[in-house]
């Protein structure tokens, strides 16, 4: 081997493991580095306090990771604009159910989203999302989870796994109790309390992170099962099928 090349080789090999780094690095989210104090309040002049974690949404629904066919239940869906920007990532193979408990809210998405096919608007009960078991890739809850009944959280959560696929996944938005002031104390919710809830409903914390740039989280469920090794029992492994040796 000559001599230049024995030199370069190093080099060569270093790049290709930082490649794959930097390329992973890129893809894996908002920075938690913090540019200046209290630059949520920054961020807040632009848009209301509440909605400030919208300026957000191509990093949000990056870590969704939707895909063309996935089916979405958008609960609590208002407006209609997340599940607009998740109708789009769907495409018109897939199916966002915008869950509503206000008719005229259904009404209002039906009218403004007509021509996007794959967004469907319904009006579902308070309880619950209303849909089949097993019919949903994802359920995406966004400001809503703190409106829910207090008492009966947990039972939501649990009922959620019915209607959710096996590999599915619950991503909830709230913002962050302990950094909410004044009246909007009582439209946030506690990350801490909430993963204790989704355990207790048979979910497994995937991921909590803050929002940068505004006083919201964002949390990702799924089942535990998907995590668990399945270890093959050896003496439940039947024998050979045969003439035994006598």
């Amino acid at each position: 081997m000559n001599l230049a090349y024995r030199t370069l080789l190093p080099l060569i090999a270093a790049l290709c493991l930082l490649l794959p780094v930097a390329e992973l690095r890129a893809d894996s989210g908002q920075s938690t580095r913090i540019d200046e104090t209290q630059q949520q309040d920054s961020a807040a002049k632009k848009r209301p306090p509440y909605l400030v974690y919208r300026d957000k949404s191509d990093y949000i629904l990056r870590e969704l990771d939707l895909r063309p066919g996935d089916v979405v239940v958008d609960i609590g869906a208002g407006d209609g604009w997340w599940a607009a920007k998740m109708a789009r990532r769907v495409g018109v193979e897939g199916t966002v159910h915008a869950a509503e408990v206000s008719q005229t809210q259904v009404d209002r998405m039906k009218k403004k989203y007509a021509k996007l096919t794959q967004l469907k608007p319904y009006l579902c009960p308070k309880d619950g999302t209303g849909l089949g078991e097993n019919t949903c890739d994802l359920a995406f809850i966004s400001k809503t989870y703190h409106h829910l009944p207090q008492d009966k959280l947990v039972d939501y959560l649990r009922r959620l796994r019915r209607v959710i696929k096996p590999t599915g996944r619950v991503v909830i938005v709230e913002a962050y109790a302990d950094l909410a002031s004044g009246r909007w104390k009582e439209h946030a919710f506690s990350p801490g309390r909430l993963a204790l809830q989704a355990e207790e409903a048979g979910w497994t914390l995937v991921r909590c992170e803050m929002v940068t740039g505004s006083r919201h989280f964002m949390a990702i469920f799924a089942r535990p099962e998907n995590f668990i090794e399945k270890k093959t029992d050896e003496k439940s492994k039947k024998q050979p099928q045969g003439r035994s040796e006598t």
